[in-house]
């Protein structure tokens, strides 16, 4: 009824309207992109395709071009200008101000987030990494510069040149670590920024894009 032509495009007044009298429980930060969208093309038009991508939280183009143009389209109350928050959503809320430079991520950040399934792929590998490294520490008894002991070089789970046929080496060097120095700090960093990417793109896909980088690496 709204686009008797098919064109997949129906103004951006009348969908506004559509939402508004069906009462649809639409994410507010997804609705302020689809109107960034919709000023962002030549006719002012809210696009099925887009709508539909949005929906599905599908980083296409058009989300992209949602976050290039969304500046604009943004309420001019901001994010840390909500109030009533509890204590989990104010650490949400502190982690997209710390790790996101834009005010459209950081409001995509703390729609988007979810805690259940709870980010465990980032987690227990930092603890396994840390488990390893308490365990060659206490073998060796040094938690320094390790990878100068003869025995270390011994373990199947480091990487050697001499023993590239054993494949499974490629992977399981991401649990060695040189010394505390590299441990703290990659376990920071797999926590700071790991768990919250984990919170909003799933397991499997920061699991694929973790695991690219150790065989990459």
């Amino acid at each position: 009824q709204l686009d008797p032509e098919n064109t997949g495009f129906i103004g951006v007044e009348t969908f506004a309207s559509l939402v508004h009298s069906h009462e649809l429980p639409l994410d507010p930060a997804k609705l302020d992109m689809l109107v960034a969208l919709a000023q962002g093309n030549d006719e002012g038009q809210v696009c099925y395709q887009e709508l539909v991508d949005l929906i599905s939280s599908k980083r296409s183009s058009s989300f992209k071009r949602a976050i290039a143009n969304g500046q604009r389209a943004l309420p001019r109350d901001v994010l840390l200008d909500e109030t009533g928050l509890g204590f989990y959503k104010r650490f949400v809320r502190y982690v997209a101000y710390e790790i996101l430079p834009c005010e459209m991520d950081r409001r995509w950040y703390f729609y988007q987030h979810r805690t259940c399934p709870p980010p465990v792929f980032m987690a227990a590998v930092t603890l396994t990494q840390i488990i390893v490294f308490l365990c060659y520490g206490a073998r060796l008894n040094k938690w320094v510069l390790q990878t100068y002991h003869p025995e270390y070089m011994k373990s199947p789970l480091v990487y050697h040149p001499g023993h590239r046929a054993r494949a499974w080496r490629f992977v399981t060097y991401m649990f060695m670590h040189v010394g505390l120095e590299q441990l703290g700090f990659n376990a920071l960093l797999q926590l700071m920024i790991g768990v919250p990417l984990e919170m909003v793109h799933g397991i499997l896909r920061i699991s694929f894009l973790y695991l690219a980088g150790v065989l990459a690496g």
